[in-house]
């Protein structure tokens, strides 16, 4: 495989890897990256497979605060800057719930995954996403 293979099958759009002191995990993910996309979400979905989630895009990046209105799964949230930096983990996101879940800074990117993954694979604030949405903000860890 050349060098330029090898980097396109590294980085796709339906899908996230993420690196750091706990190691490393993918994910396989639907995009929302339009206003109606972003505020459905995973609204009314009672499963999401284990290595799937969903990746919020947001362009201009900004800062953010989600809910779980309407949400059944319990989700943790992944707070991604331009660069692809984990810049705040929200563990164990509780259904149905209206209070606000902040990004505490301006963010590119979040990543809705189930519930305990995070701390199941060690994902934490400094860790590292590769995915195309960083191409632009001097990716820490390019495609």
């Amino acid at each position: 495989m050349t060098l330029a293979g090898a980097a396109e099958a590294a980085c796709r759009d339906d899908r996230v890897d993420l690196r750091g002191d706990g190691g490393q995990s993918r994910f396989t993910v639907e995009i929302a990256d339009t206003p109606d996309t972003r505020a459905r979400g995973l609204m009314f979905r009672e499963e999401l497979a284990t290595s799937a989630g969903m990746l919020f895009i947001f362009e201009p990046p900004r800062e953010v605060a989600f809910w779980m209105r309407n949400t059944p799964l319990p989700l943790d949230l992944i707070f991604l800057d331009t660069r692809g930096a984990v810049i705040r983990v929200t563990e164990n996101a509780v259904p149905f719930s209206d209070d606000r879940l902040p990004s505490g800074g301006e963010v590119r990117a979040v990543l809705e995954i189930n519930a305990g993954l995070a701390d199941r694979f060690g994902i934490a604030e400094g860790d590292q996403m590769r995915h195309p949405a960083f191409a632009d903000g001097a990716p820490l860890w390019p495609c």
